[in-house]
């Protein structure tokens, strides 16, 4: 349901607008229609040179004979030879190229997706790692990218809320268009007060949360793909087990933390479920959404409470402007608080692709052990998997 509050939703009915469509309504559409199967057609033989193409064949038996068993004598040496260095499956798998193509939108969702798939799809993201969700148009590219695309996959909870409409014609018209979080259950959503209902979209900050939506993704590839159910289960198996380790580093970490200092101060409100999960106080210096901006009464209580509590470090997030956290430094600063930036985050987007800061894992690993050690935690300097 769409994370949006009452403060949106009197902006909209006072311009005369309609409230985005929500996206569970994508949940329950009829997505079954398969890819179609493409069948190679071969050539006929020529009727018309039948006959010679006998003749030839009478005149250059002995010839082709010949040929034939030298061909084959060098073929199974070859063969014999190469035994012992690669399997059928190797060649097979070295060859193979993806059997259809899959269209993701951020990159907590594309990761995941990517290690599933493997080398059986075509994975093709729709947002870099510097994106916004929450504000994100799609362009051109991206319509071609979904019209072209066999699978969908987005978050959901109105996270991606301008790709909404888009979203839903795709689904009508026969793709599969999947919302991972569906795999959570509805009572582990969050509800926060000042949105009359509508659920916090960012539950990827629990990773015990976003584990749970490997299976939607693993069940979907294997409706798409039923040839490749059995490697889809066992890379999905892999990645549940890797996520749900970090999520066991992150309460070690954060249990570290003394606890007058557990108070995390971020940019925006993203870190609702991080909280929850890891026993940290959240506060965000805008709303749940990037699109709300913070008054100068909302920065000012922010001060008297850090400076009252003497929290030692506020944090800033990928993709998002600084402006806002570094007016509440140098509010705290004025009142004679010596309040640092403890580092960047991220929140909504991930690292540089290619990096294990790109990685949802690596993600995990970077936010738990940044915010540990600037708020006065243990947590080793190389991360989880030393690879910070």
């Amino acid at each position: 349901m769409p994370p949006f509050g009452a403060n949106h939703t009197r902006r909209w009915r006072k311009q005369g607008r309609r409230r985005p469509i929500r996206f569970r309504s994508l949940c329950t559409a009829g997505l079954t229609r398969a890819a179609p199967c493409v069948t190679p057609c071969f050539l006929r033989p020529d009727l018309n040179n039948r006959d010679r193409a006998v003749a030839a064949v009478g005149t250059n038996m002995k010839r082709l004979l010949t040929l034939s068993i030298l061909t084959l004598s060098a073929f199974w040496m070859s063969a014999l030879a190469g035994c012992d260095r690669q399997t059928d499956e190797d060649v097979s798998s070295q060859t193979s190229e993806p059997g259809y193509r899959v269209v993701t939108t951020c990159g907590m969702v594309t990761d995941l997706v990517r290690r599933v798939a493997g080398d059986r799809a075509e994975v093709d993201p729709m947002m870099g790692n510097d994106i916004d969700p929450h504000t994100y148009n799609p362009t051109r590219n991206d319509i071609a990218k979904l019209e072209a695309a066999d699978v969908i996959f987005y978050s959901g909870l109105n996270l991606e809320a301008r790709l909404a409409d888009t979203l839903v014609r795709m689904a009508g018209s026969g793709k599969r268009v999947v919302p991972v979080t569906r795999g959570i259950a509805q009572d582990k959503l969050l509800e926060p007060d000042e949105f009359e209902g509508h659920y916090d979209p960012h539950v990827w900050n629990d990773a015990s949360l976003w584990a749970d939506t490997v299976s939607v993704i693993r069940d979907t590839l294997a409706a798409q793909d039923p040839a490749g159910e059995a490697d889809y289960g066992v890379r999905a198996a892999e990645l549940e087990q890797k996520i749900r380790a970090v999520h066991e580093y992150a309460k070690q970490c954060i249990a570290t933390i003394p606890e007058r200092s557990r108070v995390l101060v971020t940019a925006h409100d993203a870190f609702n479920y991080f909280g929850r999960a890891y026993g940290l106080e959240v506060h965000g210096v805008q709303g749940i959404t990037t699109e709300h901006e913070a008054g100068l009464s909302e920065i000012n209580r922010l001060v008297r409470m850090l400076c009252d509590r003497k929290i030692g470090a506020i944090f800033v997030e990928q993709a998002f402007e600084e402006r806002q956290v570094k007016a509440v430094v140098e509010g705290a600063r004025a009142n004679g608080h010596n309040l640092r930036v403890g580092g960047k985050l991220y929140s909504d987007a991930m690292g540089e692709p290619g990096t294990y800061g790109g990685t949802f894992v690596g993600m995990v690993d970077h936010n738990v052990t940044l915010i540990t050690r600037a708020l006065g935690g243990e947590a080793p300097e190389a991360g989880f998997q030393n690879k910070l």
